[in-house]
């Protein structure tokens, strides 16, 4: 009977998010941080987010083209594993990793990037900001203008990088860029539409919006 209980109470308890606040950190340890971390983990590895800012850099993804890296200048480009082409992360900007079993929770890809473009769109209507997602070119955009990308690798059933969302920093690097492979993209930022929080005053609730469209009952911060 005992038994029975125990195993009752494990399957009604909320599968919790774990969150990792990592500050502003470079770009490449973060990377490989993230590839050991899903090379090693197993089925009951808990699923977690890293929050982090990077210094300036672009990343290029595994199908991005060098002639949408228009002018860097003194800003590295780093190509990655990740989905889609090139993007920009320097400070200011709230970059949230998932570190996700997608096995686990069901869910498909497309399912799932739907999911965190919901989450941003939920969390900019919190502040009274209408956004939407787009079929065609994953992220989410305010009257055309992006303001979050998101780009994953999934290898296995399980996912890391994730998504960057645009708040209080220069944008002028983009310009030196066809943002996510599309010439003449605008981007914006949450400061631009009257949001005063910074990344990491947004992360709360960013994390929270994320676990209620992904399933989770309960966050975890570390």
């Amino acid at each position: 009977m005992r038994a029975g209980i125990v195993g009752l109470v494990e399957e009604l308890a909320p599968v919790t998010l774990r969150i990792r606040v990592l500050g502003q950190v470079d770009y490449l340890p973060v990377w490989q941080e993230m590839q050991a971390f899903t090379r090693n983990r197993t089925a009951d590895t808990p699923d977690e987010v890293w929050l982090v800012q990077h210094p300036p850099v672009f990343t290029l993804g595994r199908n991005g083209k060098m002639e949408h890296v228009l002018a860097p200048g003194d800003i590295p480009v780093v190509p990655i594993d990740r989905g889609g082409q090139v993007t920009y992360h320097g400070p200011g900007q709230l970059v949230a990793y998932l570190l996700l079993d997608i096995r686990r929770s069901g869910l498909g890809v497309r399912e799932l990037v739907m999911r965190i473009e919901q989450s941003i769109i939920t969390l900019l209507s919190h502040y009274g900001i209408t956004a939407e997602g787009d079929r065609e070119a994953p992220g989410v955009y305010v009257q055309g203008s992006k303001i979050a990308a998101l780009g994953l690798r999934v290898t296995k059933g399980c996912t890391y990088h994730g998504l960057s969302l645009n708040v209080d920093m220069d944008l002028e690097p983009f310009q030196r860029i066809n943002p996510c492979g599309y010439a003449g993209l605008q981007v914006t930022q949450c400061k631009d539409l009257g949001i005063g929080q910074t990344p990491f005053e947004l992360a709360g609730e960013l994390c929270e919006c994320l676990a209620a469209q992904l399933g989770y009952g309960a966050l975890e911060w570390c």
